[in-house]
């Protein structure tokens, strides 16, 4: 069985993923998910919108680890497993929220520390996740 995205439409999967975003066509704001109806920027009617890829690297705007397991519909694995979660800055201007790559933690994180888009399967089935990866620059020692 191939493993399809949870969410279709949000991202794409292969060598390179990327978040599928909208693109005002009239005032430019783009947005992720991607937006249909009406533009969200309040000094603009824009109606129409065009999908765009979203950069596959950002910053790490704010991160936290969730050392709870969350409640349904989220299926946690049993034991439960903290899991850390990164609030990351894209070149868009946009902050995108999600979890950390696997077999990365807070202790790998820090305001500021460029990350970059990975699809992994999660954890209760074979659906696709899009995830923060840290990136290792030539030179630094990776904890990995």
């Amino acid at each position: 069985m191939t493993a399809t995205p949870a969410i279709d439409g949000w991202f794409t999967t292969g060598p390179d993923p990327a978040l599928l975003g909208s693109r005002c066509t009239m005032c430019g704001t783009v947005f992720f998910p991607q937006k249909v109806g009406f533009c969200a920027n309040p000094a603009c009617a824009g109606e129409e919108f065009e999908e765009t890829e979203l950069s596959r690297r950002g910053t790490v705007w704010s991160y936290t680890d969730a050392q709870y397991q969350p409640p349904a519909p989220y299926v946690a694995p049993e034991p439960f497993v903290p899991f850390a979660l990164a609030a990351v800055e894209l070149p868009e201007g946009l902050v995108v929220l999600g979890q950390v790559a696997q077999g990365y933690g807070v202790a790998d994180l820090h305001v500021g520390a460029e990350v970059e888009l990975v699809v992994e399967p999660e954890h209760a089935s074979e659906q696709l996740i899009w995830r923060w990866k840290p990136v290792v620059e030539m030179g630094e020692e990776a904890d990995q």
